[in-house]
């Protein structure tokens, strides 16, 4: 691999834009691939990124191909696809996987890689939106260090941290334990706001008696602005992905074979909100519809 690999992006959504943003601002060449779920592009096109109509190709032109896409069966048509990544792939392309997906999915995708001459790694990313856009996502890595080490400058231009977790798969099955718990926390504390708020509690003692106690933290410093102000932009997450992610952490769970009792109330919760026409609201809403 040269010192300044050619970068290939599919999926420049919310977080992939980011991605995508950063990369090129550490002066990679980078190809993204056209798509109607993209973010608009312009101020990409305008640091240099090319834009390609197909997933050929962006192989074609690409050492590293990077994916950051919804989840699995996403991820698993670019690479599977008779048009797919896999079919194109050049031997010795990295795939970087940075999407949310189960496990036993990236097992299952690497070894397609590796059979068609290429390298794999799960990169699972934390933090949210604005943390991709100023390039301090926290990475949770799945795969050979040595590979790793090989793309960290690549991957160094939209992270802050670095944690390779073990073997391929492994990232992305952190990725869902972290989730879990953050969204977990979230649910939890739009339940009690919605009962505090019913009660007539004023919300901003709410929230500093929570902040005094044990349920201070990330989760409550994401949802204040929404529960003082109305205003969910400070953790843009959509319910629907929330819902998704619960989902594959209970497959994961239900593949080890542990307890998961809480995890079905918390998924219960997203689920009903995403069947009743909110999956596309932020996920801090998720105190006023359990008001109602």
């Amino acid at each position: 691999m040269s010192k300044q690999p050619a970068i290939g992006l599919i999926g420049v959504g919310m977080m992939g834009h980011g991605l995508a943003w950063n990369i090129a601002k550490a002066g990679y060449s980078l190809t993204i691939l056209d798509h109607a779920g993209n973010q608009p592009t312009g101020d990409l096109r305008d640091l240099g990124v090319l834009v390609a109509s197909s997933i050929e190709a962006v192989v074609g032109v690409s050492e590293i191909v990077i994916l950051c896409v919804t989840g699995s069966p996403q991820v698993e048509a670019i690479l599977t696809d008779p048009d797919g990544v896999v079919a194109h792939l050049r031997p010795g392309t990295v795939v970087v996987d940075c999407s949310t997906a189960l496990p036993d999915s990236s097992q299952r995708m690497a070894e397609r890689v590796i059979a068609a001459g290429g390298e794999f790694l799960d990169a699972a990313m934390t933090r949210l939106p604005p943390q991709a856009r100023t390039g301090t996502l926290n990475l949770l890595i799945g795969g050979d260090p040595a590979l790793l080490d090989r793309v960290r400058p690549v991957l160094d231009t939209f992270s802050e941290t670095i944690t390779h977790v073990g073997g391929v798969g492994a990232g992305h099955l952190m990725k869902l334990l972290h989730n879990y718990v953050s969204l977990g926390f979230v649910a939890l504390l739009a339940e009690v706001a919605a009962h505090g708020e019913k009660a007539g509690l004023p919300m901003s003692t709410l929230i500093e008696v929570l902040n005094q106690g044990g349920g201070g933290g990330m989760a409550l410093q994401r949802m204040t602005p929404f529960l003082l102000q109305g205003d969910a932009s400070n953790m843009p997450f959509f319910l629907s992905n929330a819902a998704k992610d619960l989902s594959y952490y209970r497959q994961a769970a239900t593949a080890s074979g542990v307890d998961q009792t809480i995890a079905v109330a918390v998924s219960a919760t997203l689920d009903k909100a995403v069947a009743e026409g909110h999956g596309q609201d932020f996920v801090p809403r998720l105190a006023a519809l359990l008001r109602s």
